[in-house]
C-alpha cells in the first residue's frame, strides 16, 4: 500500500504545529474520516481542505504534531489526501500514530517552498527537492516501513495472523 518514492507538491509550515490545528476539537464528536479531511488544518490553514490534491506532502518545521495524543489528526491528514508528512522532529505519539495508521512520514530538514515539487524516498532516507538537491533524512527501521506498507498496524496485525494461520 505505501508507494515510494512518494513524489507531490508542498504544503509548508512551521514549527510547533499541534494537533489542535491539524484537526479542531470541535469537530472529534464524529468518526467520520470526510469530516476529518474537510477541516484538515483548519486551525493554521482555512483554505487547506478545499485546496490539498491527493499525493501533497506537508513540510513543516521542528515538533509538528505536538498536543493531544489522539489520531484523529493523523487521519485527517491521511484522508485529506497527504501522502506524507516530512518535518524537522516530530512530536513522539505523532510519529508513532502516524506509523499506525498508515501515514508516511520522515525527519528531515530540507530547503523548499510551498508549491515545490519534491520526491520522498523513505527506503533511502532522502528528500530531493526540484532544483535545490537531494536532503538527507533519518530512513525508518525496516520494521515500521513494513507497518507502512501494509497500510498502518491494524492491517499489518491481520496480515501477520493470516499468515500464521497458513
Amino acid at each position: 500500500m505505501m508507494k515510494n518514492p512518494i513524489i507531490g507538491y508542498v504544503w509548508k509550515f512551521g514549527d510547533d504545529v499541534d494537533t489542535d490545528v491539524i484537526i479542531p476539537g470541535k469537530y472529534l464528536r464524529t468518526k467520520d474520516m470526510q469530516v476529518f479531511a474537510a477541516h484538515a488544518m483548519e486551525g493554521i490553514a482555512p483554505e487547506f481542505a478545499k485546496k490539498v490534491k491527493p499525493g501533497d506532502i506537508i513540510v513543516a518545521g521542528s515538533n509538528f504534531g505536538c498536543g493531544s495524543s489522539r489520531e484523529q489528526a493523523e487521519l485527517a491528514l491521511k484522508h485529506a489526501g497527504i501522502a506524507c508528512v516530512v518535518a524537522k522532529s516530530f512530536a513522539r505519539i505523532f510519529f508513532r500514530n502516524s506509523i499506525n495508521v498508515g501515514l508516511p512520514l520522515m525527519e528531515a530538514d530540507i530547503d523548499c517552498q510551498e508549491g515545490d515539487e519534491i520526491k520522498v524516498d523513505l527506503l533511502k532516507g532522502e528528500v530531493t527537492v526540484q532544483g535545490k538537491g537531494t536532503f538527507k533524512g533519518n530512513k525508518l527501521p525496516d520494521f515500521l516501513l513494513q507497518i507502512l506498507a501494509d497500510g498502518g498496524l491494524v492491517a499489518h496485525r491481520k496480515k501477520i495472523q493470516s499468515e500464521q494461520k497458513e
